[in-house]
Formats: C-alpha cells, structure tokens, sequence
C-alpha cells in the first residue's frame, strides 16, 4: 500500500508533467488561435523551460530555512495561479509571460520534494519514496499528457491549462490533509547549499543533462507536425501517439534504474545517450515510414526518461551536502536541454526544411552529451565518487 503522505507530490509531479509535456502536442492548435507560426509557438515550450531555470535555484535559495510544506504549499498556489493565466492569456507576448511564470516553481517543488519524500521513508527506501514522487510524471505522460491532447483537440487548447490548474488545486488540498509538518532541517545556509557547485564533476553532470538531454526536445518538441506532416498519421490520432510516447517512457524508466544499478550510472549514461542519438537519426532518416515513424516514437519515448535515473543518481554523488539545490539545478539543467531543444530544433524549419529535420539538431545535441560523458568517465571513472576542489 502506498504512504499516502507522499502521494501530495506525486499529485503535484501529475500537475508539472501534464503543464510541461501537453504543449508538445497542440503547438499547431495554439499557433493557429494566437495566429503565429508553429516554430514560434515552439517558443511558449522555450519560455516555461527558461522559468523553470531561472526560478528552480531562485526559490530553492528562499526555501531552505522554511518548513518543507509551507514551501510546497506556496510553490504550488505559484503553480496553479500561473497556469490559471495561462489558459486565459490573450496574446502571444501575454501567454509567452504566462509561461515563463508558470515555470518558476517547476524546479522548486521537485527539489524540496526529493528532500521531503527521502526524509518520509524509512531507512532504506528512500529511492522508492523519490520514485514514488516522480510516478506523478510517468502517470502524465501516460495517461494524463494524451488525454488532455485529446480534449484540447476536440474542444479548445485552453481547457489544457484549465484541466492542469484543477489539478494543482488538488495537490494543494491534499499537501494540506496528507503531508506533515517536518521541521526545518537544522544549520541549512545559502552557502553550503551552492558549496556543490564549486566541483567540477557536478558542472559535467549540468553539461551532460543540458546539452545531451537536449536532442531529446529536438525530436518531442515538434512531434505533432512530425507524425501528421511527415509520418501521415492523422492530427486526430495524436493522442494515441502519446499514448506510445508515455509507454515507452514507463518501459524506459525502468530500464535505466536497473542498468544503473548492474553497470553503474555513468557507463549508463553514456550507452544510452549513444542510443538516442541513433534513435534520432532514424527518426530524421525512415520518419516518413509510419510503421517505423511508430516504433521509433517508443523508442525516443523510452530513451527521454531511461537517462532521468542515473544522472540524477551522477548528481547526487556529488552533491552530497546539498540534496535540494542540486536536485533543483538538475531540474533546470532538464529545462535548459527542453528550451534549447525547442529552440534550436525550430531553426531548420525557419529555414524551409521539414519536419524530421529538427531531430538531426538532436543528432548533434546528443552526440555532444555523449562526448561530455566520455571526459567524465575518462577523469573519474565509472564510480561516481565525489571529487571537490
């Protein structure tokens, strides 16, 4: 039986995962009302991400001497009021603006939530109170992601950003009834808390989720256009290709803790970086294929969260007196990769080339986390230990 006291963060993953992941798969049913191009709403996923970046380590530094869900509840009244903005912004400037704020408690909570699930475990399990936390984003890629494709398709993109406020106000309620008041922990400082950053082996780690995890975005960034412009599938049916994404992110998830675990998290990394970026070749190569364009879809779906486990477990081994800032600079690091995916990815089609063409940007992205990793291994071998400075 689940321990309903960590269920209010899994909640609140359900909320980020479905406001983050969502867009992805209505960018042309939002061009089409703010009347801009589909690589400018590609933006608005650029502008959450670049919130998220921003505000992850801004509002972890304000957090670490308050109650851990005084901090919770205020990130996520953020979270909802923003997203509540969002689905009522009238314009591309405004719904850029609502964006952007939406992201800046992204990091936050899943930084203090990473603390406060692993303080609510029993010794032992804190690895399956974290994972418990972050099922919340594996549920909405699942289910949550592809049915609100759906209703946003079949009735208006806004009622998205409707349906994620309604959910943000359920993990409010629920961080209210179900998590306890844990105090402060003691002798927390600013300093202490950004000491990490003065080890090289953490800025590999940032460099490796920013720049690898990017050619990820690439691909998931456009993946509407993708499979109804190159691969055929009709717009229709996008909620069933998130269907496959979502699964395969189940399937990938799983696979990357347990490879973790048997050949350690860097050598991980490493292979399955390497596998996205063949991934994404293929994707740029046979996209028009549908049958392959699907396999594919799986596949990238898979390889986007398999990689989540080990580098956040890389993180953690050298940041060990700073859980929740790291844990929040990993969340912006993520977004980094997501708006320089978004982003980069976009250029190809402003330049007039198809849509399978965003994904050989990731071939590149990918290719240099890749490299990235190899100097890790090269400089601290596939242990993981922590070498500061």
């Amino acid at each position: 039986m689940i321990d309903k006291r960590v269920l209010p963060l899994a909640i609140g993953g359900l909320g980020i995962g479905t406001t983050e992941f969502t867009i992805m798969g209505l960018l042309p049913d939002i061009a089409k009302t703010l009347h801009i191009t589909i690589p400018e709403a590609g933006h608005l996923i650029s502008a959450y991400a670049l919130g998220v970046v921003i505000g992850a380590p801004l509002l972890i530094r304000y957090s670490v001497s308050k109650p851990p869900k005084q901090t919770l509840l205020a990130l996520m009244i953020l979270f909802t009021v923003f997203n509540a903005f969002s689905a009522i912004a009238p314009t591309y400037p405004t719904m850029m603006l609502a964006r952007f704020l939406s992201g800046l408690p992204h990091g936050a909570f899943f930084g203090v939530g990473t603390v406060v699930a692993s303080r609510l475990a029993g010794k032992g399990k804190e690895a399956l109170y974290i994972s418990l936390m972050f099922t919340g984003l594996t549920v909405a890629n699942l289910g949550m992601v592809p049915l609100v494709t759906f209703i946003g398709h079949a009735f208006h993109w806004r009622l998205y950003f409707g349906i994620v406020s309604v959910i943000g106000i359920l993990t409010i309620l629920s961080l209210i009834a179900w998590l306890p008041a844990l105090p402060v922990k003691a002798k927390t400082h600013d300093k202490s808390e950004l000491h990490f950053l003065t080890n090289p082996q953490t800025w590999y780690v940032l460099l490796i989720t920013a720049i690898g995890f990017g050619g990820l975005f690439t691909w998931f960034s456009y993946i509407t256009p993708l499979m109804t412009e190159v691969a055929g599938i009709p717009e229709r049916n996008m909620a069933y290709i998130m269907v496959l994404a979502g699964a395969g992110m189940v399937v990938g998830n799983l696979l990357g803790g347990y490879l973790s675990d048997k050949i350690g998290a860097p050598k991980t990394t490493a292979i399955l970086l390497t596998m996205m970026m063949c991934a994404l070749l293929g994707v740029f190569l046979f996209a028009q294929y549908t049958p392959v364009a699907l396999a594919l879809t799986f596949l990238c779906g898979g390889l986007s969260m398999s990689v989540s486990a080990p580098i956040n477990i890389m993180m953690m081994r050298s940041a060990p007196s700073a859980e929740m800032m790291g844990a929040a600079f990993m969340q912006a690091a993520f977004n980094v990769a997501n708006a320089a995916g978004a982003y980069l990815g976009g250029i190809p089609l402003n330049k007039g080339y198809g849509y399978n063409y965003p994904s050989l940007v990731g071939v590149g992205m990918s290719f240099i986390g890749v490299l990235i990793v190899i100097g890790y291994l090269v400089r601290y071998g596939n242990k993981s230990k922590v070498h500061l400075i």
